[in-house]
């Protein structure tokens, strides 16, 4: 029974109370024997479960996400899904949109603002705007404003510094750079928001697919710059939108 005919019941008199709370507490997932899926995480953490696609097959992806659309969900998040799957997870998800770019695929997407702060997505290149792309997707899916600054990077400084207007009136920056990662050090520099930086594994050689950008994140001079994962475009996004959450107007404009 899904969380609103529960509410529905219990409106109507046909649960109590207490018989509803039971409900709540004796169906918070649903096992599908190859997966478990957490129906109840938005009710706990005010966002969906997101489905992990690089390891799972079209199969998989396809039945959970259609699981999910019947329990109501939408903005349903598929991360890394491969081109391949599409066609597979659409059979059964008709309202699939995918991003191959990002390779991100929302089912029954209904993107929606709901609150008026909002984020700054910023690249050092555009070899780094697929992970900026799945940075900017998860912020959007979850009901943020996102405002996209790509090849902005150090090697070119007026660039950046030709936005600043945009990146001073931001909740949360996400810096998103390969090579030697120094974007996330020098946008910390310059706004009084969280930053979150982002390394991913474009470079050459010695960038160590990405350990080089991702130790001189860590190692950043400025204040208020905290680091995810190499290439973690969603962790980025998804953290942004709890900061943007937190610090905006609940309900948007």
């Amino acid at each position: 029974m899904h969380t609103k005919e529960i509410l529905e019941k219990v409106r109507s008199g046909e649960l109590t109370p207490d018989e509803a709370a039971l409900q709540l507490k004796l169906e918070p997932f649903e096992d599908m024997g190859f997966a478990k899926i957490d129906h109840h995480r938005a009710l706990r953490q005010g966002s969906a479960e997101v489905i992990y696609g690089a390891s799972k097959t079209p199969q998989q992806i396809a039945e959970i996400a259609a699981a999910m659309a019947a329990h109501g969900g939408e903005n349903i998040l598929i991360t890394r899904m491969h081109p391949e799957a599409e066609e597979t997870v659409r059979a059964k998800n008709p309202d699939l949109w995918y991003d191959p770019l990002s390779k991100i695929g929302i089912v029954r997407k209904n993107f929606q603002v709901n609150t008026d702060g909002f984020i700054v997505v910023a690249s050092g290149g555009t070899s780094d705007q697929p992970v900026c792309e799945e940075a900017a997707l998860t912020a959007e899916a979850m009901g943020n404003r996102v405002v996209r600054l790509y090849d902005v990077g150090v090697a070119g400084l007026q660039r950046l510094l030709s936005k600043l207007d945009i990146l001073m009136q931001a909740n949360v920056v996400i810096a998103v750079a390969g090579m030697e990662g120094a974007l996330a050090s020098v946008i910390g520099g310059l706004v009084d928001c969280p930053v979150i930086g982002v390394p991913t594994s474009v470079g050459y050689g010695a960038n160590f697919g990405g350990l080089s950008a991702l130790l001189s994140m860590l190692n950043s001079c400025a204040s208020g710059v905290s680091v995810v994962n190499i290439d973690n475009g969603f962790g980025a996004g998804f953290l942004a939108s709890r900061i943007n959450h937190r610090t905006g107007h609940q309900g948007g404009k």
